[in-house]
């Protein structure tokens, strides 16, 4: 797999309706093609796949360097699959903005309309501690407003957030994969997008595991010792690559989430975030104590590292052409149609056009 970055410059606005409705049949179609060919899980594994998902995307019409592709496609296939996705066992959860906060009850009403076999709480618990973790342990820049959570009726899983940048305008995108998974706190991503990088806390890396160790020692003394030590930090030199002022960090606030931590004593830096109020000027402040008190330091590294083009929308390489984006839906629809009475001529030719890319 090429390294490299991604191009997702920060674009506002949406896709046109007359786009976004026949983003929903192609993304249906494509999915359906997958789903009957290699099962639910193959789509899955592809979703998760930086350079497919853009694609993907590309396909569907949007721009290859827009951050929109990943809030329109996600919520493309949500809209396109509604009607068949029990039947395919492929479901669709979550979107942006105020709709990503509502991926826990998507997730919980799917599972029991349907009658799915799977435990509500184990992927209510993937889809919070993925978003905690890309928010608030790894501190890039970006803040998160999309999230969509994907699964299948055997649980497997995948999430796909996106967190933006205001002041730099731009994006960056987060997959994670269940098959993957070993941790939620140890190198857990499947793969992140993103061309701008800049000052990042990595608490998630491999090399921050003894700083998360600390700072779980740290979260479990009693808040005023932690507060104590704060009020000495104010008058030292700090390592340049600590960006937070703890001239205005609100001590009271952060007594009050330290209380929680010494009461809960979590066991580990996974309990420690699923703790309520632990944000991200709790694990900075923990991270440089821990640095200070136990001369163990977070990693610095920018995790950010694939790399894809191509596109659509606004014109790139070529404008889209409506008639010939009908035709390739229509393609794909006679398709699967024959494919279930036993004719897989055309999907076989559909397939076999890959060796040639």
């Amino acid at each position: 797999m090429k390294v490299g970055v991604a191009n997702l410059p920060l674009h506002y606005g949406k896709a046109p309706r007359w786009l976004f409705e026949r983003m929903k049949i192609l993304s249906r179609e494509l999915t359906l093609a997958i789903v009957s060919q290699f099962g639910p899980d193959e789509m899955l594994k592809k979703m998760a796949d930086p350079f497919w998902f853009q694609a993907f995307g590309c396909v569907l019409g949007f721009d290859w360097h827009s951050s929109g592709l990943t809030t329109t496609v996600c919520g493309a296939l949500k809209e396109g699959l509604k009607e068949i996705r029990k039947d395919l066992g492929f479901f669709v959860c979550g979107g942006k903005g105020e709709t990503a906060l509502s991926t826990p009850q998507e997730i919980k009403t799917a599972i029991e309309n349907f009658s799915l076999p799977l435990k509500i709480e184990n992927l209510t618990s993937a889809s919070r501690m993925s978003a905690k973790v890309d928010n608030t342990a790894l501190q890039d820049g970006y803040n998160l407003y999309h999230h969509t959570f994907l699964f299948t009726s055997n649980g497997s899983w995948v999430v796909i957030q996106q967190g933006m940048n205001t002041k730099t305008r731009w994006a960056r995108r987060y997959h994670w994969l269940s098959s993957n998974l070993q941790s939620f706190v140890c190198e857990p991503h499947y793969a992140i997008c993103s061309d701008f990088q800049g000052k990042t806390l990595n608490m998630v890396a491999l090399e921050s595991e003894n700083s998360r160790k600390a700072s779980v020692l740290l979260s479990r003394e009693k808040p005023e010792k932690i507060i104590k030590e704060i009020k000495k930090v104010q008058t030292l030199n700090l390592p340049r690559h600590h960006a937070i002022f703890f001239k205005n960090l609100k001590k009271e606030s952060l007594k009050k989430v330290l209380l929680k931590t010494y009461e809960e004593v979590p066991e580990n830096f996974e309990s420690l975030l699923k703790i309520k109020g632990v944000g991200t000027k709790t694990i900075r402040a923990l991270a440089l104590l821990a640095e200070l008190i136990y001369g163990v330091t977070p990693s610095t590294k920018d995790p950010a590292k694939y790399s894809f083009a191509h596109g659509g929308k606004d014109g790139y390489p070529y404008p889209l052409d409506k008639k010939c984006y009908d035709q390739t839906i229509e393609i794909f629809k006679i398709a699967l149609q024959e494919a279930k009475i036993g004719r897989n001529e055309k999907l076989a030719a559909i397939k076999r056009l890959s060796n040639y890319y």
